[in-house]
């Protein structure tokens, strides 16, 4: 009897290649932080790791003040159909706490860019916007406890159209207290995401579509929490020729604003 052939496997893909530090060193950065930022990036290849796992499943600072959110019940709001929280890792010790990150989000810090890209997919900038009140930037009781409980300062939003007109792509960030509130807030939705979530922005250029398939993501890093909510635009579910993976993979080059915060947080001096 003749054997069967043994099953393809699956490869990987490979990480990031490594940040080059002659590139570093246009940014201003000295040789010191040059190597933490260079050690950050090899981290990344754990990030991308975990969006592929997420996929993989789904296919088979400041004072707050008490605040209520106006779409309390979410009649009528757009959720993520799927969605999937990642706690922090080690990289984001240096802003495990906003005590040592003081500095507010802008939201040119983080949307400055205009233009994204992962593989073949470049996202467009068509929209952004800060709010100083959490609350203004979701719905939901349970996520308007949850972001007061992890005393959320800041939360600011920015929409994405691909290219080729395809995509959609919305990234959230939350400035909270700590590495435990950011971790809880992602956990939390794992189970309160169809209860609350961020709002939806929109533009002349990009919309997410209503009622249509969404997946999402949480992402702790030390301090922050960051959402990522991406969709066809047409709202049909993915088929054999979309790659949500690399789409998310796009919209988290927002979070490079996090990442230099590292840098600047590795390099101030402890007293």
């Amino acid at each position: 009897m003749s054997r069967a052939p043994a099953p393809r496997r699956r490869r990987r893909p490979p990480p990031p290649p490594p940040i080059e530090e002659n590139a570093l060193a246009r940014f201003g950065l000295d040789h010191r932080q040059q190597r933490i930022l260079t050690i950050i990036a090899v981290a990344a290849g754990v990030i991308i790791a975990a969006v592929v796992l997420t996929y993989a499943f789904a296919s088979l600072g400041g004072d707050v003040r008490a605040v209520q959110s106006d779409s309390g019940s979410g009649v009528g709001q757009d959720r993520p159909s799927a969605y999937q929280g990642w706690a922090s890792t080690k990289v984001f010790a240096p802003i495990a706490k906003r005590e040592a990150d003081t500095r507010p989000l802008t939201a040119k810090e983080v949307f400055g860019g205009k233009t994204l890209k992962a593989g073949k997919i470049t996202l467009k900038l068509a929209g952004s916007t800060l709010d100083q009140s959490c609350a203004a930037a979701v719905w939901g009781t349970p996520l308007v406890d949850l972001l007061n409980a992890g005393e959320c300062a800041q939360a600011v939003r920015g929409i994405y159209t691909s290219a080729d007109n395809r995509y959609v792509a919305q990234y959230t960030l939350f400035n909270l207290r700590d590495t435990e509130a950011a971790d809880t807030l992602v956990r939390e939705l794992e189970t309160k995401h169809r209860a609350g979530w961020a709002l939806a922005l929109t533009s002349g250029r990009a919309a997410l579509p209503a009622d249509g398939h969404t997946e999402a993501s949480g992402h702790a890093m030390g301090h922050y929490a960051g959402l990522v909510w991406i969709a066809r635009k047409d709202g049909a579910e993915p088929e054999k020729g979309d790659d949500l993976v690399t789409l998310s993979l796009a919209v988290r080059g927002a979070e490079k604003a996090v990442y230099r915060r590292i840098v600047a947080a590795s390099a101030t001096p402890t007293q």
